[in-house]
């Protein structure tokens, strides 16, 4: 069967293509029989015969155009991704720009200050483990549980805690300071408008400094002359120390048989919280909902690639086609077909210049221009350094 081959020229109608992506754009169409004609030209016609038809080469320059349009736009998923992801689907991407925006970060930050116990997304939940004489053990799980959270093994103790009443507080009864006893102190409060040593409605007028040190004496009393508890923690099994009595070993600053207090995650609610449902929203970077690129749109500098890239695929094809025969047998001789040079050199120029694109991208990068940015800022103000500075005497 005698297959017709490239003619040398061509007319282009919409559904040429395999696809028909860009078939309608009359930029497109414009192009097709150029781009066909400049192919068939640079691999040798008409000198060689070229045993392609104009659908291969539509084809081609089909296929070029969408890999540069998928590169152009998974270069902009990457710059992008952390303002895009929860966005919504429905934005007409190709026609808006992106402003970078702290929010996923900060979403990204929330982790943190839920297990910092300073924010986050992540609630902290607190109950009271009452302390028991001659009992030193406490089953938090078990205490969890009597408080309503019922789920087996979901807590994760995050703080355990006795909260006494601040020094402050104690200034007023402590006897110290003075030598003076609370009652004595307090007789103090009312004197010739001095003010007592309460919370603050009026203060005896003393340096500040000197309030100081009775706060720190206090302090260091309790943790010195009174018994206060420490504790381990085993497996949600908190193990108090000392064994919890009464009298002088009885509890934190002799304040008897009471509370002690924890404040916990639940393992259910932190994964909970790393789960949104996002039907409408962009949750991953295959679903950013960018399309085929206008090649209207496409300035000089990226039609030129794809013409580049639109010849190598032809070669490549090329190759394919020829290689169905590595010699043509003629009379008296036979014809050896370059179909390895075809594919080598195919590889290669797809290669480079798939290099040369993403690196161009990279090079207009926010942060590459960024640093061009402060590089040009910088040797200006060198060159002005250079400058003789006149002085002035008026």
């Amino acid at each position: 069967m005698n297959i017709p081959i490239w003619p040398g020229s061509s007319s282009f109608h919409p559904g040429d293509t395999p696809f028909g992506f860009y078939d309608n754009d009359p930029a497109f169409e414009k192009d097709a029989d150029k781009v066909a004609n400049f192919c068939a030209l640079r691999m040798g016609y008409p000198l060689v015969e070229i045993e392609l038809q104009k659908r291969n080469f539509y084809a081609a320059f089909e296929e070029a155009v969408t890999i540069y349009g998928n590169e152009l736009y998974a270069y902009k998923i990457r710059e992008n991704y952390l303002t895009l992801e929860g966005a919504p689907t429905s934005i007409d991407i190709e026609e808006s720009i992106v402003t970078p925006n702290m929010g996923r970060i900060i979403d990204y930050a929330e982790q943190y200050g839920a297990e910092a116990g300073t924010g986050g997304n992540v609630p902290w939940h607190k109950m009271a483990v009452p302390l028991t004489g001659s009992v030193q053990d406490y089953n938090l799980d078990k205490i969890a549980a009597q408080n309503g959270f019922t789920k087996e093994n979901d807590i994760q103790i995050m703080r355990v805690f006795y909260e006494a009443a601040p020094a402050s507080a104690l200034i007023a009864n402590s006897g110290f300071g003075f030598g003076l006893g609370g009652s004595v102190a307090a007789g103090i409060d009312g004197v010739g408008g001095m003010g007592g040593m309460g919370y603050g409605g009026g203060y005896l007028m003393m340096p500040l400094n000197y309030d100081m040190q009775i706060i720190q004496q206090i302090e260091l009393n309790d943790m010195v002359r009174l018994s206060n508890y420490s504790f381990e923690m085993h497996n949600n099994v908190l193990r108090v120390f000392p064994v919890p009595g009464s009298g002088g070993n009885s509890g934190v600053s002799g304040s008897g048989v009471g509370n002690m207090w924890v404040e916990f995650m639940l393992k259910s609610e932190r994964s909970s919280a790393s789960i949104v449902e996002a039907y409408d929203k962009i949750k991953m970077v295959s679903g950013v909902p960018y399309k085929n690129p206008t090649y209207h749109d496409i300035n000089s500098v990226g039609r030129s690639w794809i013409f580049e890239m639109t010849l190598a695929i032809c070669k490549e094809m090329l190759g394919y086609v020829r290689g169905k025969y590595e010699t043509i047998p003629i009379p008296n001789a036979e014809i050896t077909l370059n179909q390895a040079d075809l594919l080598s050199a195919a590889r290669e120029e797809k290669e480079a210049l798939l290099a040369s694109l993403r690196g161009f991208f990279d090079e207009t990068s926010r942060e590459k221009l960024l640093e061009r940015r402060t590089m040009e800022s910088n040797f200006v103000m060198e060159e002005l350094d250079r400058v003789p500075r006149v002085i002035y005497i008026g």
